[in-house]
């Protein structure tokens, strides 16, 4: 089905900022509400931010303020810009969609937030 491929992700010091880029393939990128989620080590997997087609938001409260989710249909592409990090955001971060059941999930990205 859709495949979906992040980047972005790399070490950042606390109170950084950082970009993730998902890159999503098919056509129907533009129909689908989406989502960014993460996972830490040993950790359960976790919604973070979520975008509809129609383009509204919503985030968790650990990321609000601090966070913000995007898309651009014309790019099959979403984006999660994020600044002021903090230790507790490390973690593998994922992009997906509940439209489509979820299905696989990719690779992810690595975010690492430590001085």
């Amino acid at each position: 089905q859709v495949q979906f491929v992040e980047s972005g992700g790399g070490l950042v010091q606390p109170g950084g900022s950082l970009r993730l880029s998902c890159a999503a393939s098919g056509s129907n990128f533009r129909i689908y509400n989406m989502g960014w989620y993460r996972q830490a080590p040993g950790k359960q997997r976790d919604l973070v931010a979520a975008i509809t087609s129609s383009g509204s938001t919503n985030y968790a409260d650990s990321v609000k303020g601090r966070f913000t989710i995007s898309r651009d249909n014309a790019k099959n592409t979403l984006y999660l810009q994020m600044i002021s990090l903090k230790p507790e955001d490390t973690a593998v971060y994922y992009c997906n969609s509940p439209s489509r059941g979820f299905g696989s999930w990719g690779q992810g990205t690595q975010v690492t937030v430590s001085s």
